[in-house]
């Protein structure tokens, strides 16, 4: 393409930058960042031709744009930079909650811009664009999530976008997408942050005996909480029911236990086990056909 704008350089937005960079995505690409010590920064750590501080010189000549900024800040920057888009340029986004993104920057950009939402299932508890990696989006699922009067011009220029940058792409409905990663990203995050909780309920004497098991099960607890509260309540509806069906297995659990059922609980781990193996071997065959 002509034009690659993004706008937010953090983590994932720097490494949007990086990796297209990388794979010659674009023929210029340009970042905006909202403050010049940002701008600064985008320059140092090179994730774009171009570093910008101004909105509409960001996305003057953009034949895509895409919004890398935390998803309350999306429906202002669409509004604000509307009169200076390209008539017909494609916006895209990364965020991790759609239905109600969708929606919103659907009908604020009607008329000027065609969007597409999308969100790549890649980052890390690091955050900022010194955690920058050009290769954060290799084999990383990105799902794509348009409606039905989405523009199929812009959809498959956005699924091939993704797709250049190494992700595999997937296509779900907004309502599934926030349904289905409620429960792989929202509530895993939940539940990480309220496992540390428990164990440091007075004081962080427990951690001195944590071992790995517990390093990893709680690795996303170190996620920006400002982030995954916003995350969080932006998609509450469905986190609260995956926190329902959370509940109701560890009721389950609680009642083996208190009826020494041995049986029921073997199962249930067994259960566990093969999905997680199956996950395990997925991850595995990705990185053989990688190798």
């Amino acid at each position: 393409m002509r034009q690659l704008t993004i706008l937010g350089p953090g983590l994932l937005g720097g490494s949007i930058g990086l990796a297209a960079r990388h794979v010659k995505a674009a023929r210029r690409i340009v970042v905006w960042a909202r403050r010049p010590d940002a701008v600064d920064q985008a320059r140092k750590f090179g994730v774009a031709d171009e570093a910008t501080d101004s909105l509409d010189k960001a996305v003057a000549e953009a034949e895509l744009v895409v919004l890398a900024t935390p998803i309350g800040a999306m429906q202002a920057l669409a509004e604000k930079m509307k009169p200076a888009l390209p008539d017909g340029c494609i916006v895209t986004d990364i965020g991790s909650v759609k239905y109600p993104v969708v929606n919103v920057l659907t009908h604020a950009l009607k008329g000027k811009a065609r969007f597409v939402g999308s969100h790549p299932m890649a980052g890390s508890e690091q955050s900022g664009i010194d955690a920058s990696r050009r290769d954060l989006f290799q084999d990383a699922v990105c799902i794509v999530t348009p409606r039905e009067d989405t523009d199929k011009e812009a959809l498959r220029l956005v699924f091939d976008f993704w797709k250049t940058l190494g992700c595999s792409v997937a296509t779900l409905t907004p309502e599934m997408h926030d349904e289905i990663v409620a429960r792989v990203s929202h509530l895993p995050h939940v539940v990480a942050a309220a496992l540390v909780n428990v164990v440091c309920a007075n004081d962080s004497k427990p951690l001195d005996f944590a071992g790995p098991g517990f390093r990893d099960v709680t690795r996303v607890a170190c996620g920006p909480p400002e982030m995954w509260t916003e995350i969080c309540m932006e998609n509450r509806d469905e986190v609260g029911r995956a926190l329902d069906a959370l509940l109701d297995e560890l009721g389950k659990v609680r009642s083996m236990l208190k009826n020494s059922d041995a049986i029921e609980l073997r199962a249930m781990l067994k259960r566990a086990k093969h999905f997680r193996d199956v996950l395990r071997f997925r991850a595995r065959g990705t990185a053989d056909e990688t190798a």
